[in-house]
């Protein structure tokens, strides 16, 4: 089955034909998965292995892993050096929930130039369809900015890998292209 659409439901992307829908997508994302865990260390972070084998497997670059504690200030801070260091892409795993030390969203939303909306509702709709109910404790979220992407996603390995396997590594070069056009 094909996919079959209007241009009109592409009013979003601008004037330009379904042939050169990804004309502009991004080539050689160069991306920073950061942990945000005072638990976890590199050596033991399924849930940034897997965003980074995701991101991989696409195609992207991962230049850069690091770890910060769940704290706001820390973390703001290196989200800011990954993209002071020239990555495209920013993936944070962790603190998205609903407990106190849950900061990650808190700390990186006040960055965001724009923020994108459908990155956490198509999140929660696809971890409905796993754990139910349950999915709208994430606060799962996405933003631009400047020219850069900054995706947040949960801390649960399983939760990681649907962030980053179905939505991020397919449609992160595409989303970049938007953003620099």
């Amino acid at each position: 089955m094909g996919h079959d659409h209007d241009e009109a439901g592409h009013a979003d992307h601008g004037e330009h034909s379904h042939d050169d829908h990804h004309a502009h997508d991004a080539d050689g994302v160069a991306v920073g998965v950061l942990t945000v865990s005072s638990s976890r260390t590199l050596d033991d972070d399924p849930a940034g292995d897997v965003i980074a084998t995701a991101c991989e497997n696409a195609g992207h670059e991962v230049v850069e892993r690091r770890l910060v504690a769940d704290e706001a200030d820390a973390i703001a801070a290196a989200v800011a050096a990954l993209l002071d260091d020239g990555v495209d892409v920013v993936l944070t795993t962790g603190g998205t929930g609903l407990t106190p030390d849950d900061v990650t969203v808190d700390a990186i939303e006040p960055l965001f130039d724009r923020p994108i909306p459908g990155f956490g509702e198509l999140f929660r709709w696809l971890s409905y369809e796993e754990v139910g109910a349950m999915a709208m404790a994430s606060r799962a979220t996405a933003g631009v900015v400047d020219d850069r992407l900054v995706f947040c996603l949960p801390g649960s390995e399983n939760a990681a890998r649907t962030g980053a396997e179905r939505l991020v590594a397919p449609a992160v070069g595409h989303l970049l292209g938007l953003v620099r056009r």
